[in-house]
């Protein structure tokens, strides 16, 4: 019989109910699938998926081959809120009591940030199961507090999860980012290198089917005929950084040729369509279904996401937007100041310095003066790359490879490995 494996995250559902948290789940879909006892453990919590009603304490399902088991958990409506921590501290108890006499016995536990608090519970599940832990970093806390959430590097919250974290890496058999180079932080807070592995994000099989095409309204409503197309499709909020985008397109408001169209919802909507909205060339357009966002991408010229400046990008990216960028086959330009990956490696577009909005724009003026063949084969590199590199089947086979191989040393793995 295959090893068993359990994948603990606070924040992992069905990628068909979630808009985040999927990557957990179809990494273990495919242990299930190659007839390895897989399990997640997650909570109700969630709130970017939507989640079952849980009656009980606890609800376990089979779904795929996996033992998917539920812990009902303290909700919470505001990210940045004394209750999500309260809702973190309220799942570790959940966690720590839950019925596991129903659950085979794992060879490997995987705790996947956020929430960080979970390496704690792995600790005692190691100790129980005499099997490996594994740690997994999805978001780098709490830097990510600090550089992007307005938080003292003195905060007893910030103090408190460092300690948390530095225990994980210097304790965990082995650890796993989503990021290409975790391995710096990590030598940055234990003071010596050790060795991390980067199992990013993929594309999901699903969106590689044939995705529902838009209603005619909605093309006819949003997206101008004639135009050069500069897109940006996702959530509209602090940490997407859409000013620099929102100011290039004041700068060129006397462009006729060249349109910026926004699709999506978030909390700076509305401000933003306060602000800008006046702007003859910029649409704001509400967001669609998961399997409409190729149909949108496909209709457009040059596709762009922005991040803060920040050290959290000094360790790299693996973003969901990105990768559905490039299977658009669409040329990316990325606001970015950062440790760059994905689009230099398939050569499928531009990096420019966050918040340069002078940067952006001559950037925006060079793809639309490029002839569209031009344009077709630069995008047409990225879908390529992305299909050949980033497919779950086979970045599942690599996590086995960590799961089951030798103990992590002391040497800094290179980036991807």
């Amino acid at each position: 019989m295959k090893p068993c494996i359990w994948y603990v995250s606070k924040y992992v559902s069905p990628p068909a109910k979630a808009s985040a948290g999927g990557r957990g789940y179809l990494i273990a879909r495919e242990w299930a699938r190659m007839g390895y006892r897989t399990v997640i453990i997650t909570s109700d919590s969630n709130q970017l998926a939507e989640v079952p009603r849980l009656d009980a304490p606890y609800l376990l399902q089979e779904v795929d081959g996996i033992q998917l088991y539920w812990v009902r958990t303290m909700k919470y409506a505001v990210a940045k809120s004394l209750r999500r921590i309260l809702s973190w501290l309220d799942f570790e108890w959940r966690l720590w009591r839950l019925p596991k006499e129903q659950l085979p016995a794992p060879d490997v536990v995987i705790v996947s940030s956020l929430s960080l608090l979970t390496i704690l519970n792995g600790f005692l599940l190691r100790a129980r199961y005499k099997c490996r832990l594994v740690l997994e970093i999805r978001d780098i806390w709490p830097l990510t507090i600090t550089e992007e959430g307005g938080f003292s590097r003195w905060n007893p919250l910030v103090l408190g999860l460092g300690f948390i974290e530095k225990l994980g890496y210097r304790y965990a058999d082995a650890i796993v980012g989503t990021m290409p180079n975790l391995g710096e932080h990590v030598a940055g807070v234990l003071g010596h290198a050790r060795t991390t592995h980067c199992i990013p994000m993929a594309v999901d099989e699903a969106t590689l089917a044939a995705g529902d095409e838009l209603p005619a309204d909605y093309v006819e409503k949003y997206i101008p005929r004639g135009k050069f197309i500069v897109a940006h499709a996702g959530t509209i909020g602090i940490t997407n950084a859409l000013d620099t985008m929102l100011d290039c397109a004041e700068s060129m408001k006397d462009d006729p040729r060249v349109h910026f169209l926004i699709v999506g919802e978030g909390d700076l909507r509305a401000h933003y369509q306060g602000k800008y909205g006046h702007l003859p060339n910029l649409t704001f357009a509400p967001r669609v279904p998961k399997q409409m966002v190729q149909a949108v991408l496909s209709r457009c010229d040059l596709l762009y996401f922005s991040v803060h400046v920040s050290t959290v990008w000094k360790y790299g990216q693996s973003l969901n937007k990105v990768i559905d960028y490039m299977l658009a086959g669409k040329p990316v330009v990325a606001s970015y100041t950062g440790y760059p990956s994905m689009i230099n490696e398939a050569d499928c577009g531009t990096y420019v310095p966050a918040g340069d909005v002078a940067a952006l724009r001559r950037e925006v003026l060079r793809y639309a003066a490029m002839g569209a063949p031009q344009r077709e084969a630069i995008g047409q590199r990225g879908r390529a790359w992305i299909l050949a590199n980033r497919r779950y089947e086979t970045l599942a086979k690599n996590y086995l490879a960590i799961l089951f191989g030798e103990r992590a040393g002391d040497k800094v793995a290179g980036p991807g490995a």
